[in-house]
């Protein structure tokens, strides 16, 4: 939050009270806490990253105070928690840190980077056995950071920044920004092998930016990219081509991810849609006022966050007045059920056992495809 709060919620139960997880407190402490400007989450930590340029990491088993803190001296422009393990990745300014605690617990820094340009993606590579190793662009250069070398150059085209950037363990797939006086060249998106640090396949051909692309939680083989087009395209990098294009979102895409047969993808305008890729058809949409700026989803759940642009509009100061005058400039977060226990004879379809006596219509402002379906 604006207000320097960290909060922690479990979506598995409704009625949670999120705890406030304690920052370490500075000298400064009696005036206002810095805005936070990131957090992450895995299994097993949590991570904030302040204005001020502080981090503070807590582990999710012992309770509301930071294992480990550290201090960039300016503010910090990325911030990357790996998947599975414990490392933490920051940038700030032209430096990129590594932190992990060794075999008994105790947090180091394994490497520290000085590169060229500011960074504008940072992700930490999963399933890494050793020291932590990241990606990183900045600008248009992306480098691949192990703590044993120096920063390599995994990709330096001069005029091509990089758009969007996603890691699994074995490749980095990242969209470039062409200024069509290649006309040959529209933008695309590159997949590169992390241990050969070679480029695999060129994939898309867009007049848009590529705006988000998802290759870590992708089924082998596909990606999937939002692009400022307003279309989501499915890509199989062993075709090199798209599998699937959806016209998707007025003002661009924002936040994408897929499974076997469905895509989740959202929007500027704040319309998250939930899609069947198979049939290339929309399933439902939800709104709300702000962008979407996360989607997250397994077999049963789905968690998407709508975040204003403007973190500090005039007059929504809770001193100013009734605060609930200014929920409109609030972000908001929702947590969905794909699936819920049902009975057998719940498992037919609604529309195949509908009385159609009464039109269900539109449960909880979602937009169904099919009107009798119960959500």
């Amino acid at each position: 939050y604006t207000s320097g709060e960290v909060r922690l919620w479990d979506t598995r139960t409704w009625d949670y009270t999120a705890p406030v997880l304690e920052a370490v407190q500075g000298p400064g402490a009696a005036a206002a806490s810095p805005h936070v400007s990131f957090v992450r989450i895995n299994s097993s930590l949590a991570v904030a990253a302040y204005e001020d340029g502080t981090v503070s990491v807590w582990s999710l088993l012992f309770g509301k105070e930071p294992i480990h803190h550290f201090q960039h001296n300016q503010r910090i422009q990325a911030l990357a928690l790996a998947p599975g393990g414990t490392a933490v990745a920051t940038a700030s300014g032209f430096e990129v840190k590594l932190e992990s605690p060794d075999d008994k617990g105790f947090w180091q820094t394994p490497a520290t980077f000085e590169i060229q340009k500011l960074v504008n993606f940072l992700n930490l590579v999963p399933d890494v056995t050793g020291s932590p190793v990241a990606v990183a662009a900045a600008e248009d250069i992306v480098y691949l950071l192990k703590a044993e070398d120096p920063g390599k150059v995994l990709h330096s085209v001069y005029g091509q920044p990089v758009t969007c950037l996603d890691v699994s363990a074995k490749e980095a797939a990242f969209g470039i920004k062409t200024f069509g006086w290649l006309l040959n060249e529209p933008n695309q998106i590159l997949l590169y092998n992390l241990e050969t640090n070679q480029c695999v396949t060129k994939v898309g051909s867009s007049v848009g930016d590529f705006s988000c692309v998802n290759l870590h939680s992708s089924p082998p083989n596909m990606l999937v990219a939002g692009n400022k087009d307003r279309r989501v395209r499915v890509f199989d990098v062993r075709r090199g081509e798209a599998a699937c294009s959806l016209y998707a979102h007025q003002l661009g895409v924002s936040a994408v991810q897929m499974d076997e047969w469905k895509i989740v993808s959202g929007g500027l305008e704040g319309l998250v849609c939930v899609w069947d890729q198979r049939m290339g058809t929309k399933l439902w949409e939800m709104h709300a006022r702000h962008p979407v700026r996360h989607v997250w989803f397994n077999s049963h759940s789905l968690i998407t966050a709508n975040i204003p642009e403007d973190k500090n509009p005039r007059g929504s100061s809770i001193t100013d007045d009734d605060p609930s005058v200014h929920r409109k400039y609030r972000g908001i977060i929702y947590s969905y059920e794909f699936s819920v226990d049902q009975l057998a004879v719940e498992s037919v379809l609604p529309i195949c056992r509908s009385s159609y006596d009464e039109v269900t219509g539109y449960n909880y402002n979602i937009g169904l495809a099919v009107p009798y379906d119960n959500i």
